[in-house]
């Protein structure tokens, strides 16, 4: 059984089919990349297995637990965090602030210290900037600011919305990298990104959405030396 199952997914917003009977798999270990163009639907796709956005129809398994039956509040406990498109830090706060809100299902406040090591360890910027506010950190910053809150939480399978959204080259070079150590260390990723050709490199396996449906899935490797992908995606 795979962590993450999702089967016939449908999803309407008023009378607009968004997703259109999607059916994928994420197993335990993988970084599994979904591709598209603007307005294909991905975003959409995070939305609903997070619980934010209600189906018509299908079903969505996380090891064994039917997700359409958990609150949105309480899917973070069965360890699925979300790294949401545009970050969604708290900027008033401070970086020391959002990443201990990452943390608030947890009691064991060793834990809590653990994982902040952890997240400091990834991010040293982090540990430098502890004490500012965060809607003063770059926009790289945040980016780190918006992944490290979510590992707070000790997640299973972390769910990422454009990482690469709006940052330098170098910067979405450091970015993947430590998406690679995250999924190295036994945390399992599921990434939607525009920036297809980055996502190919990392990902195992791919699935390319186009309006709502999934038009090709496969290994990450070999879709990057596809003629339709490299001319659709990736700017070759």
């Amino acid at each position: 059984m795979a962590m993450l199952e999702v089967r016939d997914l449908q999803v309407y917003y008023g009378m607009i089919n968004a997703i259109k009977g999607i059916s994928f798999d994420v197993n335990e270990g993988e970084i599994i990349a979904l591709i598209g163009a603007n307005g294909a639907g991905k975003t959409t796709v995070l939305h609903t297995v997070t619980g934010l956005v209600t189906p018509k129809t299908g079903s969505i398994t996380f090891n064994g637990v039917n997700l359409l039956k958990i609150p949105a509040h309480q899917i973070l406990s069965l360890g699925m965090a979300h790294v949401p498109e545009g970050r969604r830090i708290f900027q008033r706060l401070t970086v020391y602030e959002n990443l201990k809100l990452g943390a608030y299902i947890m009691n064991d406040k060793k834990q809590v210290e653990k994982n902040l090591d952890y997240v400091y360890t990834h991010f040293p910027r982090l540990k430098e900037r502890k004490n500012q506010v965060a809607g003063t950190l770059s926009g790289g910053e945040q980016q780190m600011l918006a992944m490290g809150r979510a590992l707070m939480s000790n997640p299973k399978i972390l769910l990422m919305d454009e990482p690469s959204m709006g940052l330098s080259p170098l910067l979405v070079t450091e970015i993947f990298s430590i998406i690679q150590e995250i999924s190295k260390e036994g945390t399992t990723v599921l990434l939607v990104e525009q920036n297809a050709k980055k996502a190919l490199s990392i990902a195992d396996r791919a699935y390319v959405l186009e309006t709502g449906s999934i038009v090709l899935e496969g290994d990450a490797k070999e879709m990057m030396n596809n003629d339709d992908i490299k001319k659709a995606y990736l700017g070759e």
